[in-house]
């Protein structure tokens, strides 16, 4: 098989397993989102800590601590995919799934206005387009909902601050998140021993398989983030940036068809002016990855 389309089988395989990621954290109820969250990053920095040394990235991981700018970034992004991650559990357990996946297909619009913002990096026309579409989506929602997309756009700015401060650390993978889930470890920790001091916690108190089910927390978030690092140095990013509307779509239908949540015609249109901003974002990213190839190309050949 072709190594690009190993890429794109493993790339859309990290995908589909956040997209359905809401079937396995209501698996966990009646635990709360903060209790689940607390387990997460605990087992997570346990499981990336068996591989960091299983993948030999023991001397990188050494060298980022040395690193006192990358550990100031990386530790931010603890901060902010900490309260992504909350976020998103929160959403899905309280019955806002369809609200969860409109975070995350608005995210490369807010990735994009963060680019502007805090980068001074420069919009094409189509773009603006497609960010004044988005921005009409939310309001739309907004008078729909009868309040703002509040849990959306946490999602949407938290994991668009997370990826910013990603790229300006420029750390791999593993020793990103190992390090990531060690920076929160203590606190989940010590909040995971004072449910058990005071009664509280759900682990171990609805049975074996559900105390089994939050031990697998770490796996299942490493499993995604192992198949996505294997799937991006192996195809392009434009093929990356196809794959990622995979994880909301399948949410969004989740929600609709599993968790029956409601969608009136008003959340239709709102999701549906979204669906047309990113549909332009997307055709013209791609127009303009082809015109820049072109050029290239031509200025080779003279």
């Amino acid at each position: 098989m072709p190594d690009s389309r190993r890429g794109l089988i493993f790339g859309a395989l990290a995908y589909i397993l956040w997209g359905t990621f809401p079937l396995y954290w209501t698996l966990l109820q009646p635990a709360g989102a903060i209790e689940i969250l607390a387990h997460r990053i605990v087992w997570s920095v346990l499981t990336m800590l068996v591989i960091l040394v299983l993948s030999r990235r023991v001397g990188h991981f050494r060298a980022l601590l040395r690193n006192r700018r990358r550990l100031l970034l990386i530790s931010c992004a603890a901060v902010v995919i900490t309260i992504n991650w909350g976020g998103y559990i929160w959403g899905v357990n309280n019955d806002r799934v369809v609200e969860t996946s409109l975070g995350y297909f608005i995210n490369p619009l807010v990735t994009v206005q963060m680019g502007v913002l805090i980068l001074g990096e420069h919009l094409r026309r189509l773009q603006w387009i497609a960010m004044a579409i988005a921005f009409v989506a939310v309001a739309v929602l907004t008078v729909d909902y009868g309040r703002p997309p509040w849990v959306a756009l946490v999602l949407a700015f938290s994991f668009g601050t997370y990826g910013l401060l990603k790229k300006q650390a420029g750390v791999g993978a593993v020793e990103s998140i190992t390090l990531e889930t060690m920076v929160i470890a203590p606190f989940a920790a010590a909040y995971v021993a004072w449910l058990v001091a005071t009664g509280a916690s759900s682990f171990g108190s609805h049975g074996v398989g559900h105390a089994l089910l939050f031990t697998t927390t770490g796996i299942i978030t490493a499993i995604p983030l192992m198949l996505f690092g294997a799937a991006a140095i192996r195809v392009s990013m434009v093929s990356l940036g196809l794959l990622q509307y995979l994880a909301p779509t399948i949410q969004f239908a989740l929600g609709i068809l599993v968790f029956h949540e409601d969608m009136p015609p008003s959340r239709w249109i709102g999701f549906g002016l979204v669906w047309v901003a990113l549909a332009i974002f997307t055709v013209e990213a791609l127009n303009h990855r082809r015109r820049q190839l072109r050029l290239v190309a031509q200025a080779s050949a003279v």
